[in-house]
Formats: structure tokens, C-alpha cells, sequence
């Protein structure tokens, strides 16, 4: 028997058909996967039935024989806040903020009605998601936690009324592949331990090649092929299906040619990172620990390892964005100030692009503006208006992009204008932090084109942190693995990928061949 039908789903938003014709079941237990490019129409067919977007749903949409599509908004909140959990993409978001993690669970576990759980009951909802240390984590707020562990809570506050229906709106995107695939598998072990089903939207065909029953493929709004995920995987009947699939990053792709580095750019030694350890406890946490590495010019170099293994910490330091308690980073031969003395001719050199497009782009702001701050900031002498189009027509945006609010934009438009602001500088190296993992696989495989582009064409230096190996591999001349705060292996990317000698770098490769 069905647990949650949806039938001839429709919606529309300010008069504008988005989603149409969509149809699919859920049975108890079960978890069907919704897949397609940004702007396909995922979100707003698991959201808009429960009332959780801005549209506005016909067709039906029956959770136990309650048609979703027929209520009420005043109606429809109790049969969501009994019946319905919902894991989010990103947790950090998605939590309240100032409250600690017990309060979460507490509410969380109230919202259908019931008595407020005891301590033992909230630590034995930490402890069935796996979290270590389920008593201390009660207290801490969540910017204290990493990624993987505040995911976590959200899926046990997401259960924590015990839902027959739980809705996961890319709940793995920002996670290293170990981390995706052992969130994926305590959301199967819960399915099985509760019965619930789950409704999984995700562009990371290997979570739902391992872990969906069935997969409905949607493109702009529409159903385009839909059945068992092993039999449409293997044997796909859509264009859109293959194309999708074939842009997956994998470990054995074929390799582009790539510039040989030319001389030492940058040398960085010693390195060492830490932070004040949270609540009343003395001390502090060691985030990176004495790490050298060197970059040359013309060169990729990627930083992968574990979500909390000092990645960003370190690249930040290096590029003097962040906190650096010990080492020394000499550009060409020149040593660098400390943070708070660094020139504008310092900044200029090394340009970042960060892991959310939007996020990462003023909201008030044309990207015209977007794109031209670092002119005014570090190479005022250059001709604004000249140098904004170049930057355009680097990432091949088209120039009517430049009137455009980050609103206006998708994921991949807002991750092509913060490269351009990254690159109207003229910088000598890119720090890209995690760069396409909040992107589809046909957007992030269209910006890792333009990366390696942009790395033929203009022989920019490319500090890449990423979980991704296929990434890394595609991008990057050399790897270098961290593992709590250290460097563990290094050395050639095919190479190293091919052959890893340390346990994490096993981890790692094993995951993205999942």
C-alpha cells in the first residue's frame, strides 16, 4: 500500500507554471529519488504540497490517505508537523542558531503533541544518528559542530516525532564522500528500523544509485523518464537521463593536457592553526599542525581530505584570510606579512572563490557591481568598464548578465560571476573552496570546463579544497591529503589516486568509487 501518492502535481508561482504533470508513489519504507539540473523543478515538487514554498500546488498529493493538495494552510500544519520530517541541505542554515542542541531535540520531539523527552531520551536520539559524545553535544550550540556532525542532529530532530514520511532535500551536497555515503546509509538503516519512506532529492547519482528504490527524473518541470534506479541507471532512454549521467565526475575519466608548472610561486612553512576550545573548558584545538607545502606557477594543487580535517583553515592562512598562530609564506622568494599588515599589492595576488554562489554575492548589488569592487579595491587604475566585460566574457556569461541581481541568477550563473570577481583583479592564483559542490553535475562539470580553461589559457595557479577526488583529479597536478591538521600523503593526483598509501586517502578513493 502507498504511503504518499502524488498525482498530476502542478505548480505555479506569481501566475507562472513551474512543475507540471509529475506523478509518483511512495510505499513504507521506500525511498524514491527525485534527480535533474538546478531549476528542474525538485525542491518545489517535495516542498509545495506541505506548504513549505511560495507556490501554489494542484493535482494531489495523499500522505496516509490525507490529500496535502486540498488543505488549508491552517489545515495542513498539523498533519506536516505530525506526519512529515524534513532534512535539509544545509544544516547550519536550517538550525536555530541560539539554541543548544538539546533544545532542538526537545522542540523537535514536541512538535506532534507530546511530552517533552527526558535527558536520557534526547542523548538516546544523538546516539542513534551515530553522533559520539551524544551527552556533552546537548549543551553546544551548532556552529560548534562540524558539517557531518550537524547533519546529523538535523536528522534526528527530523525524526524525533517519529514521521512515516521523511523529506531529504539534498541532505549529503556539502559533505566529503565518506561522510555522504555514511549519512546515506543511517538514513537506510533508520528507514529500516522505523519503516518510514523517504522522498530524496539529489544530484549525486552515486547516493541514489546506492540507496534510492525508485528515481523519477525531472527537467524543467516536467517528468522526462521515471522507474527501479538499478534498470534506468544501467539502461537510461532519455537524452537528458545519459547526459546526466555521463557528467558525474569519475576516477577514471579522461585527463585533458594540462601546463607544466613553471618556478616556485609560493613556499609556505610551519604552518599551525588553533582555536579556543568552546564553553568553560581550557585549552585549545589544534586545527592545523606545523604543515609545509609549495605551489609553482602554472600550478593546481587540490587539498582534500574528511570534513574537519583543517582544509579551509589551512588555505585561509596561507592567503591570509584567516587566523595563522605559527610558520612563514614567502611569494616568489618575498615573505609575507602578518594578516593585519598586508598590502593591497598582496591581496590582489591571491583571489577566492568560495563554496555557495549565492551566499557569496551582495544581494543589493548588480553584478556589475559584484564584479567590479575588487577593481576598487585593489587595481583602481584599470578601466571599470572594460575590465567588467573581459571578466564576463571569461566565464562566457552573457553581457546582459551584468544588470542582473544574485537573485536572477541560478547556481551556476552566481558561481561564474564569483570567478569573474575573482579573476577582474588579474590575480596570480585562485583559492577555490569547495567550487561546484552546491552544484548540479551538468553545472559543476560546466565550471570545471571553465576552470581548466582559464587554467590553459591564462596559466593561473589554482589552490583548490575540495572532497571531490574526481575533481581533483580532473584539475589538479598534485594532491595533498589532511587528516586532523596534517599533511598524510602527498604526491602526483593520477598517482596518488591510482595507488594511496595512507588509510585516509583509501577512505576517500573507496567512497568516490561507491
Amino acid at each position: 500500500m502507498s504511503l504518499y501518492t502524488v498525482e498530476n502535481l502542478g505548480i505555479d508561482i506569481d501566475g507562472v507554471n513551474l512543475v507540471r504533470g509529475v506523478s509518483f508513489s511512495i510505499a513504507a519504507g521506500e525511498c524514491l529519488a527525485l534527480v535533474g539540473e538546478s531549476g528542474s523543478g525538485k525542491t518545489l515538487s517535495c516542498l509545495t504540497p506541505f506548504g513549505l514554498s511560495a507556490g501554489t500546488a494542484s493535482g494531489s498529493a495523499k500522505l496516509d490517505g490525507v490529500d496535502l493538495c486540498a488543505l488549508t494552510e491552517r489545515d495542513i500544519r498539523p498533519v506536516r508537523a505530525a506526519k512529515a520530517g524534513f532534512v535539509f541541505q544545509q544544516p547550519l542554515t536550517a538550525l536555530t542558531p541560539h539554541l543548544t542542541i538539546g533544545a532542538q531535540l526537545s522542540e523537535a520531539a514536541g512538535q506532534a503533541g507530546g511530552a517533552s523527552p527526558s535527558r536520557a531520551e534526547l542523548v538516546e536520539m544523538l546516539r542513534r544518528v551515530d553522533l559520539p559524545r551524544p551527552d556533552e553535544l546537548l549543551s553546544q550550540f551548532p556552529h560548534r559542530l562540524s558539517g557531518g556532525q550537524r547533519q546529523r542532529v538535523m536528522i534526528a530532530a527530523a525524526i524525533a516525532h517519529r514521521p512515516a514520511l521523511l523529506i531529504a532535500d539534498e541532505p549529503t551536497t556539502a559533505l566529503d564522500a565518506s561522510l555522504r555515503h555514511e549519512i546515506m546509509d543511517l538514513l537506510d538503516d533508520l528507514r529500516r528500523e522505523t519503516g518510514m519512506g523517504m522522498l530524496l532529492v539529489s544530484h549525486d547519482l552515486g547516493s541514489v544509485r546506492g540507496h534510492a528504490d525508485q528515481v523519477v527524473v525531472l527537467k524543467d518541470g516536467a517528468m522526462v523518464e521515471s522507474g527501479p534506479t538499478a534498470t534506468l541507471l544501467a539502461k537510461p532512454k532519455a537524452e537528458y537521463t545519459k547526459a546526466l549521467i555521463a557528467a558525474a565526475p569519475r576516477l577514471d575519466a579522461p585527463l585533458l593536457s594540462r601546463p607544466k608548472p613553471q618556478g616556485r610561486l609560493l613556499d609556505a612553512q610551519g604552518i599551525s592553526v588553533s582555536f579556543p576550545r568552546a564553553g568553560w573548558r581550557s585549552g585549545r584545538i589544534i586545527a592545523v599542525d606545523d604543515v609545509s607545502l609549495h605551489i609553482d606557477a602554472g600550478e593546481a594543487v587540490a587539498l582534500v581530505g574528511e570534513s574537519g580535517s583543517g582544509k579551509s583553515t589551512l588555505a585561509r592562512a596561507i592567503a591570509r584570510l584567516g587566523p595563522c598562530d605559527a610558520g612563514s609564506v614567502h611569494w616568489q622568494g618575498d615573505a609575507w606579512p602578518a594578516r593585519a599588515k598586508m598590502t593591497t599589492a598582496h591581496r590582489r595576488l591571491i583571489q577566492p572563490v568560495f563554496q555557495d554562489p549565492v551566499a557569496s554575492l551582495d544581494p543589493r548589488w548588480r553584478v556589475r557591481d559584484i564584479i567590479a569592487e575588487p577593481l576598487k579595491m585593489l587595481a583602481p587604475e584599470k578601466d571599470e568598464a572594460s575590465s567588467v566585460a573581459a571578466a564576463i566574457e571569461a566565464v562566457e556569461l552573457d553581457p546582459e548578465m551584468a544588470e542582473r541581481f544574485p537573485r536572477q541568477l541560478s547556481g551556476g550563473q552566481a558561481q561564474r560571476v564569483a570567478i569573474a570577481r575573482a579573476l577582474v583583479a588579474d590575480p596570480e592564483m585562485l583559492l577555490l573552496d569547495e567550487a561546484t559542490s552546491a552544484l548540479d553535475v551538468l553545472v559543476a562539470a560546466q565550471i570545471v570546463e571553465l576552470l581548466q580553461r582559464l587554467q590553459r589559457e591564462r596559466g593561473r595557479s589554482i589552490l583548490a579544497i575540495t572532497h571531490d577526488l574526481a575533481l581533483a583529479r580532473m584539475l589538479c597536478h598534485r594532491i595533498l591529503v589532511l587528516d586532523a591538521g596534517k599533511i598524510v600523503e602527498a604526491g602526483e593526483a593520477v598517482a596518488l589516486i591510482a595507488s594511496p598509501a595512507h588509510s585516509v586517502t583509501q577512505r576517500l578513493v573507496e567512497a568516490s568509487r561507491r
